[in-house]
């Protein structure tokens, strides 16, 4: 045995945590929750500030058996991404630990390249990140949202040209139109370009939207899935009391300053159902909801890592253990039930009575749905 594996001490690892899958169709390993490091920092105020340093939370992720932290340039105004790459320096563990950082949101207030996916921004974009991480490489770096003008080529070429030059590793794509993903993947294909190892989507019981075309593409097209948001900004975690007037009460974003989505509606009937039922279930299993939302969006088709955030200890212990247990196939069902989103149109016409009139009311399948199982 090597000196270095001979060494490692893995007494106070989870299995779960521990377990290392590919990314994508690709020979990088990361663990399947992923550190987000968002409320590393005190720009974006009240709510989005961790109460513990951020040294002890990616420590403790990191001794708990993670390797996968995601950070970017714009978070807390760039200082996200310093006190990561602090922490790094400290440790001394960066080569050991797959590090994510974004572009595409701007940083000047009245300069037009100064934010967006052009080549311009993204290679400036890049060495200011790679100051700020004290790292002379990225290992997976994100688009972070389609600006709705750059062509796919540009994108593409600019990142395959940062990842021959050794700057990057991998690349990703974040909250991108599904035509933007197909046409991105297929040009890297056809051109012998870096390919889309992940996308970063937002996914969770409360929000369903990308099962319409995402996690078919990423399956076909050999990228993995990073839910964000798992835990819906809080809702999911059982902890916001409903007033008459429909406002809510907590400790949590919600009750308290902006929030990544405003379009989980807390107030709907089918959400106020979902939660109920999540805290009912994690009741029955001993877990908390928050383990119950984490484990069922984990392990859902696609899904290679899940982006997990804390600004307490504790919050981090409980997220880290999310993958202890197994959810029950009946309750997994009832939760996936409560959950499903509604059929929208083209989508009704690829299930049920149309998709029998297209197989002349046979029983015809794509595969076998053992087809794609593997042996440990």
């Amino acid at each position: 045995m090597a000196p270095s594996a001979a060494t490692l001490d893995k007494s106070k690892q989870l299995t779960s945590l521990a377990t290392y899958y590919s990314l994508g169709r690709t020979g990088l390993r990361v663990s399947p929750l992923c550190l987000g490091a968002g409320t590393f920092g005190k720009s974006w105020g009240e709510g989005w500030t961790t109460d513990e340093s951020a040294d002890k939370l990616i420590g403790r992720f990191v001794e708990a058996g993670g390797n996968f932290i995601d950070t970017a340039n714009t978070y807390q105004e760039g200082e996200s991404e310093t006190i990561v790459g602090e922490a790094l320096r400290k440790f001394g563990n960066r080569d050991r630990l797959v590090v994510a950082t974004k572009f595409t949101f701007g940083a000047y207030a009245g300069d037009p390249n100064g934010g967006g996916n052009s080549r311009k921004n993204i290679i400036e974009s890049c060495d200011a990140s790679l100051k700020r991480l004290r790292t002379d490489y990225i290992d997976l770096y994100w688009m972070h949202n389609w600006d709705t003008i750059t062509p796919a080529d540009e994108l593409m070429y600019t990142l395959d040209t940062l990842v021959r030059c050794g700057k990057v590793r991998y690349i990703g794509l974040s909250n991108p139109p599904a035509w933007y993903l197909g046409r991105a993947q297929t040009l890297a294909d056809e051109r012998g370009w870096a390919k889309v190892a992940a996308i970063q989507m937002e996914y969770s019981l409360a929000m369903r939207n990308i099962e319409f075309e995402y996690v078919d593409a990423a399956l076909e097209m050999g990228i993995g899935i990073l839910p964000w948001s798992p835990l819906a900004n809080g809702l999911l975690t059982g902890k916001y009391k409903r007033g008459a007037d429909g406002k809510l009460s907590g400790d949590g974003r919600m009750a308290t300053t902006w929030v990544t989505d405003s379009y989980v509606d807390p107030n709907s009937d089918k959400n106020i159902k979902l939660v109920d039922a999540v805290v009912r279930i994690a009741g029955d299993l001993g877990r908390t909801p928050a383990q119950v939302a984490l484990n069922w969006v984990t392990k859902r088709p696609g899904v290679v890592s899940t982006i997990i955030g804390a600004t307490k200890m504790k919050q981090l212990e409980d997220n880290i253990s999310a993958l202890e247990f197994e959810i029950p196939e009946a309750l997994s069902k009832e939760l996936e039930e409560l959950s499903r989103p509604a059929l929208q149109y083209p989508y009704f016409f690829h299930t049920g009575e149309i998709q029998e009139m297209v197989h002349n009311q046979t029983n015809a399948h794509y595969e076998p749905h053992w087809y794609r199982k593997r042996s440990k």
